[in-house]
């Protein structure tokens, strides 16, 4: 069963209200797409044969147009010849060549206004297609971004995660242990021998540093 009855429901339709109104928005703007889209074919098909229809019309308009002056120059040339009675069956040839050209104008008018009249409609059609696609993609990403934020919320809120960290503060505590024991075992232990010499040897050459420094000094303040 279709959402629409008629290509008018379709150019009048209120989609905003039909999908409040709807239980399920996104299939209910699937099946408006598609009764849009299937609606489009169907009166393009019609503006198709509508315009195959104007250009037989056109022909055959232009076939009396030709017959009828083909009369008119017969019933001249009886005319001169003196045949009135030639002339008059001439005449009334054309005479009906002529009115089948009206009939041709008038049937003509009506395909063209039916033309005009299905191009407003296929205009009018694709902006409602338009739109509704329009609104497909905004529930498709409503949908996308609900269901990311779900997924995020149910990660944040799963016990699991929390006891994964407890276990990797615990670990941490747990390194944090093992060093401080390893930085213990240094405390209030003795220097070594290998440890007092380099010490001694750190400073001989610090105050081997600061001897040349002073006597750089002097030697400056001597020149000035």
């Amino acid at each position: 069963m279709g959402v629409f009855s008629r290509l008018s429901d379709i150019v009048n339709s209120n989609l905003n209200a039909m999908l409040d109104r709807a239980e399920d928005p996104e299939k209910i703007v699937r099946l408006i797409i598609q009764e849009m889209e299937d609606t489009l074919v169907e009166v393009r098909a019609n503006a198709a044969r509508a315009l195959a229809d104007a250009k037989e019309v056109g022909r055959k308009k232009e076939e009396f147009a030709a017959r009828a002056r083909e009369w008119e120059g017969k019933a001249e040339l009886a005319i001169a010849k003196g045949r009135d009675d030639l002339a008059r069956g001439a005449i009334a040839a054309r005479r009906k060549a002529e009115e089948m050209i009206c009939v041709l104008d008038k049937e003509l008018s009506v395909i063209n206004q039916t033309v005009d009249k299905t191009n407003e409609d296929l205009a009018k059609l694709q902006a409602k297609l338009k739109e509704a696609r329009a609104k497909q993609r905004s529930l498709e990403l409503r949908r996308n971004s609900a269901s990311d934020s779900v997924r995020v919320s149910r990660q944040i809120h799963d016990g699991r995660i929390d006891e994964a960290l407890a276990r990797f503060e615990r670990y941490e505590r747990r390194i944090d242990e093992l060093e401080a024991e390893a930085e213990s075992w240094s405390l209030g232990r003795a220097r070594t021998l290998e440890e007092e010499f380099a010490e001694l040897e750190a400073e001989d050459a610090v105050n081997a540093e600061l001897a040349d420094l002073k006597r750089k000094v002097a030697a400056r303040g001597g020149q000035s």
